[in-house]
């Protein structure tokens, strides 16, 4: 038997009207160059088609491009050919980019350059592939006191601030100026989420998964929203109902300032087939997402930031739990059948998805 208990949305999430902001959403994080050798292989190709992409940048993207808000990316980018096209790509998405900040950089970007990374989508039995460049980047090295956060949040105004552990994994500065923003934005009555995505070659001589987690801990007690729970196995099939309520439990005891706790489940048959789901957690209850079971795959990539995406949305325009976790996991799903990191699905066919979906429960 399903149970409809009602949800007070907006007494957990206070949102700011848009009318008195300049933005809906703002994201902090690295946007690189996708090199993707379409049906070929990243070592024998002779194309690429380029994309730009970036775990906390993909979140502005789809909440401007899918879900029509006013959105703006916080990053750095070395001032040359390379730079501009990464610039002229978020313009396209209708991401703002007047808070890009522009660094000089020689012929041989020797010291100051933009990232890239190359990606071969998986198919069948053939896993997806990927290859990172992006040491010594510009964002990389971003400090704090560098970007002008009280003339963002507390002049021009924002009703929601995003960043995650990606950008908080390029360098030892970034932490530092994740927590600078997340405090301005949180003292000037801005949401903020906090992805805790995880890339081991980011951290691989700066001490792995326990000084990820280390820097997580910092940053989580300035969230509002997390995405992804600590300590607790998201498969699909692995899922159970105790396990992530006491996972998810002893994350909000631990950090009382956070609301929301929400994670994707992903069961993977093959690179082009997928289980998905999806659970959150809020106020001590628990919201399961409906199964999507056996769906097809173009191309995986960005997912996770749809999911994040579509959630952000709901809770912007006042949804209660289920209904953030059923666009969220519509959202994602969705953004597996296009290429390129950024969704191109309509607000139309997610809601779609969402009405052919059967109801979440809340227990």
């Amino acid at each position: 038997m399903s149970l409809r208990l009602a949800f007070t949305q907006m007494a957990l999430f206070p949102v700011k009207p848009a009318a008195d902001c300049q933005w809906d959403f703002i994201s902090l994080g690295e946007v690189m160059i996708r090199f993707d050798p379409e049906n070929d292989r990243i070592h024998n190709t002779r194309n690429f088609r380029v994309w730009e992409g970036g775990g906390e940048y993909n979140v502005a993207r789809n909440l401007s491009k899918v879900f029509r808000l006013n959105a703006a990316i916080v990053t750095a980018l070395a001032d040359n050919q390379i730079g501009r096209l990464v610039e002229d790509l978020i313009i396209q998405g209708g991401v703002d980019v007047s808070k890009v900040v522009w660094r000089e950089t020689d012929g041989l970007s020797r010291k100051t350059r933009n990232g890239f990374y190359f990606y071969e989508r998986g198919f069948g039995l053939r896993e997806p592939a990927g290859c990172s460049d992006r040491g010594n980047t510009a964002v990389s090295q971003l400090k704090p006191d560098d970007i002008d956060w009280k003339k963002i949040f507390a002049e021009r105004g924002a009703r929601w601030f995003h960043t995650g552990g990606i950008f908080a994994g390029l360098s030892v500065s970034t932490p530092e100026v994740a927590k600078e923003a997340m405090t301005a934005a949180r003292t000037c009555g801005a949401i903020v989420s906090y992805d805790l995505n995880y890339r081991a070659s980011l951290w691989t001589e700066r001490g792995g998964i326990d000084a990820a987690n280390s820097v997580n801990h910092e940053l989580m007690a300035l969230a509002d929203v997390v995405f992804g729970v600590e300590n607790f196995n998201a498969a699909f099939d692995a899922y159970d109902e105790d396990n992530f309520k006491q996972a998810a439990g002893a994350v909000v005891e631990q950090f009382p300032n956070i609301k929301l706790l929400a994670t994707t489940l992903r069961g993977i048959r093959s690179a082009s087939r997928h289980d998905l789901s999806a659970a959150c957690y809020s106020e001590g209850e628990i919201f399961k997402a409906p199964d999507l079971v056996g769906i097809e795959v173009l191309d995986r990539v960005g997912s996770g930031d749809a999911f994040a995406a579509g959630i952000i949305y709901s809770i912007l325009n006042g949804d209660d739990a289920d209904t953030s976790l059923r666009r969220g996991l519509a959202s994602a799903a969705l953004t597996m059948a296009t290429i390129g990191d950024g969704s191109a699905a309509t607000l139309v066919e997610i809601n779609e998805a969402m009405a052919a979906e059967r109801s979440g429960i809340k227990r």
